[in-house]
């Protein structure tokens, strides 16, 4: 099976699977250039914990035995050995990646490397046990690092996403932003650059430096989800940007110690980058849902107590009713704002969503509008879960991440799940012509 880019695939359902094999092979132009691959052994909170989680040519087994990496001498080959029955509990995702040594200092990129593929192999099969392969190099040019795709655990089952996201600075640029210490060398400066260079090409996320106005929340979050577009190659797109928060009685809590009005500040984050308004549609929604005044930066602070908690107009702390407030998010932006842009709907709920949501999500896969569910707290989220695998829609049109407590994620984190599946669905909408 030949993936595309934002294709996903089972892995180990409906096969006893226990060992899969990742062998990459590229051809480089110039001899001079040094390539690697290397897996990120991720938590829930896609953060590599301890640096023994990163396997590389320096490190090539995992403590755990669960992960073996090798490399031919000749440099043009490279295979991650993965005993998918022994990756414990605590890792959640591991993220496959192929770099160019000392990319900045020598002045090496993407461009110098070809026929970057990589095949996955039931182990035990030998030659026979190929799964699929994907071919990312056509993907990228002047970057010099590579999220070729990740394994990830789902409803039981081991899966493999094709990502295909390239991105500037290298090794160290991936080891900083899984979350391990990069020590003191030459490589901090090649991240300094890779920063630079992320500034450069979006002058609007720099806040100038000042001794008197510190650096605001909302500037260095804006800043981390441009480094996070430009890793996913969506920099330039201009979207329309909304949340819909879950405003049922088990979410009171959440309302009354700041954490909603922290997740609207993270989000119209996203909207200053994607929104040509640099502004945030907001819905909250119990049994009763209620459309409010958008959020901007000049609005921001204390907008959940002003405009929701204080304001009796607004329905709060029922039970849930989901298919309403969605059926109002259409109707905003393809009947009263009707517009070429793409919508980006960021959808908060804390579990027991009803399963007509289902028939709303696949009506709405001919229209802009992209759902990404964030389910936090303890519940199973049933319905949610069964995203990914909803038959009937044109495009797959939604996603669901989840996180117990999403207060302890980082930003760096957040931003890079919340926009995971976002560009792969603009580009297959763009092929249906749904968007432009």
């Amino acid at each position: 099976m030949q993936l595309s880019k934002g294709q996903k695939i089972d892995i180990t359902k409906g096969r006893a699977l226990k060992r899969l094999t990742l062998a990459f092979g590229w051809t480089v132009k110039n001899p001079n250039v040094n390539v690697d691959a290397s897996i990120f052994m991720l938590s829930e909170n896609l953060r590599c914990e301890r640096d023994e989680d990163l396997i590389f040519y320096g490190n090539p087994y995992s403590l755990d035995g669960a992960v073996v990496y090798t490399q031919d001498e000749a440099g043009g080959k490279g295979t991650l050995s993965v005993k998918l029955d022994q990756v414990p509990d605590r890792i959640a995702r591991l993220a496959v990646t192929v770099t160019i040594y000392e990319s900045t200092k020598r002045g090496h990129t993407m461009q110098d490397v070809s026929s970057l593929y990589v095949k996955l192999k039931d182990e035990e099969q030998g030659g026979a046990g190929e799964i699929a392969s994907y071919d990312c190099g056509d993907t990228v040019s002047e970057e010099t690092a590579i999220v070729v795709g990740e394994l990830y655990r789902h409803q039981g089952e081991w899966k493999f996403s094709a990502v295909g996201s390239g991105f500037h600075g290298g090794m160290e640029a991936l080891v900083t932003h899984y979350g391990l210490e990069l020590e003191e060398s030459d490589a901090s400066a090649e991240v300094a650059a890779a920063a630079a260079q992320v500034e450069e090409a979006h002058p609007a996320a720099v806040v100038a430096e000042h001794p008197a106005k510190p650096i605001s929340t909302i500037d260095l979050r804006k800043k981390a989800v441009s480094i996070t577009l430009t890793k996913k190659n969506i920099a330039g797109v201009v979207a329309r940007v909304g949340v819909v928060l879950d405003i049922s009685g088990s979410m009171h809590s959440l309302y009354q110690n700041g954490t909603v009005q922290d997740v609207v500040e993270r989000i119209l984050a996203i909207a200053c980058q994607f929104d040509d308004n640099a502004q945030l549609d907001v819905w909250v929604y119990d049994n009763e849902f209620s459309r409010l005044a958008p959020v901007t930066e000049r609005e921001l602070e204390g907008y959940v107590k002003k405009r929701i908690l204080n304001d009796p107009s607004v329905h709060k702390f029922g039970r849930n009713n989901e298919p309403p407030v969605m059926e109002d998010v259409i109707r905003k932006y393809t009947v009263e704002e009707e517009s070429e842009l793409p919508a980006f709907v960021i959808f908060i709920n804390d579990g027991g969503v009803l399963k007509s949501i289902q028939k709303v999500i696949t009506r709405s896969a001919v229209l802009p509008i992209f759902w990404q569910f964030v389910g936090i707290g303890k519940s199973n989220f049933e319905v949610l879960k069964r995203l990914d695998t909803m038959a009937g829609r044109v495009v797959d049109n939604a996603n669901f991440i989840h996180w117990d407590r999403i207060e302890t994620v980082s930003d760096e984190a957040l931003y890079d799940r919340l926009l995971d599946e976002f560009p792969q669905w603009l580009e297959a909408a763009k092929q249906k012509r749904i968007v432009r």
